[in-house]
């Protein structure tokens, strides 16, 4: 046994010994260990993944992905150009400050390109702008959405509380008939 051999013997004793006496057994032992603890993981995961909760939270990211093309939309197709038009014709999304100019390719007498063209080095604070317009339309979309929510659960509740505090229902035939017989019988004593 070389030293290698010795120290997995020592770290891991019986699992080394098991594949030394039988490398078959050996694997046939991890395969059914990993296939019981994967069984396990996917039933869990499946038990996670079907909770109404996450189905429900699947909807949302999707249904606000969508939400979100829409208001993007709104924001560079319907607000930003007559807002560009009142600052003099301004695309937001054009504005930017050059860091580094371009450098043109260069191009030998034979008409060969020594050096590629580099590409400016801008700052686009014009689409910075554009995204925090993008960010508060729908932060104001969301806050009024969930107050018209809120707003409706808690009319919900006050119906539901009124009509709990609304007169008791008349009682039945049975229940006035035992009253009137119980009504007799202490009349007699």
């Amino acid at each position: 046994m070389t030293l290698k051999h010795k120290f997995l013997a020592d770290k891991f004793g019986t699992l080394l010994n098991l594949y030394y006496l039988c490398p078959r057994n050996f694997c046939n032992l991890l395969f059914f260990y990993f296939r019981t603890t994967m069984a396990k993981f996917v039933e869990e995961f499946k038990e996670f993944a079907l909770k109404g909760n996450v189905m429900d939270m699947a909807v949302g990211v999707i249904i606000g992905g969508a939400f979100g093309k829409i208001v993007t939309s709104f924001v560079s197709d319907i607000l930003m150009p007559p807002l560009g038009v009142l600052l003099g014709g301004v695309d937001f999304t054009d504005l930017k400050v050059v860091l580094k100019d371009a450098v043109p390719a260069q191009i030998d007498a034979a008409g060969n390109e020594i050096a590629a063209a580099i590409e400016p080095v801008t700052w686009n604070y014009g689409a910075f702008i554009q995204n925090i317009v993008d960010f508060l339309i729908i932060a104001l979309c969301i806050f009024f959405m969930i107050k018209g929510i809120a707003k409706l659960t808690s009319l919900k509740k006050k119906k539901e509380a009124e009509e709990a505090a609304a007169e008791p229902p008349a009682p039945s035939n049975e229940e006035v008939l035992l009253t009137e017989i119980r009504d007799l019988l202490k009349d007699k004593k």
